[in-house]
């Protein structure tokens, strides 16, 4: 597939960018462009390229970058919407979707708190409850002890 994209040119901290056309899985150091669009400076917003020639090969099926997309769309190139070219690993977020998340941090600080007076009520009715349990606990006792002595003859057996 091939993109039209950008390739870095220029001095450490002085960026300048070539705009060509080459296959997407080919770095745009290595030299391998198919052809040489325009040039681009970020510092003083100079574009210059080829129009019929872009035109020609998005028609062709190259596919523009984000950015590249965006910069046609500011010269009226192409027609579309800009495309948010921020990394995909952290998307600008809306005002509904951060809005959204403080509502569901204050709905999980509201069940938080009725868990816990969900959780002391219980604690206030054991007091009363601890002398049944201390007498359930009493009669199982003898069970345990018998169980120890049966223990130590399995633990014989395959010594022998």
């Amino acid at each position: 597939m091939l993109m039209i994209r950008f390739q870095r040119i220029g001095r450490t901290n002085d960026p300048a960018f070539r705009i060509v056309v080459l296959e997407k899985e080919r770095a745009a150091k290595a030299g391998n462009i198919v052809e040489l669009l325009g040039t681009y400076n970020p510092r003083s917003k100079a574009l210059t390229f080829d129009e019929e020639s872009v035109k020609e090969w998005i028609a062709k099926g190259a596919q523009p970058t984000d950015s590249i997309r965006n910069l046609l769309i500011n010269k009226g190139v192409i027609g579309g919407k800009k495309v948010n070219v921020l990394p995909r690993k952290s998307p600008q977020k809306s005002e509904e979707v951060i809005a959204a998340e403080a509502a569901a941090a204050e709905a999980a600080k509201v069940a938080a708190v009725a868990e816990k007076a969900a959780a002391e009520a219980p604690a206030e009715a054991a007091p009363m409850s601890t002398e049944t349990e201390v007498a359930v606990e009493a009669e199982p006792a003898p069970a345990e002890d018998a169980a120890p002595a049966e223990a130590p003859a399995a633990e014989e057996a395959p010594a022998a």
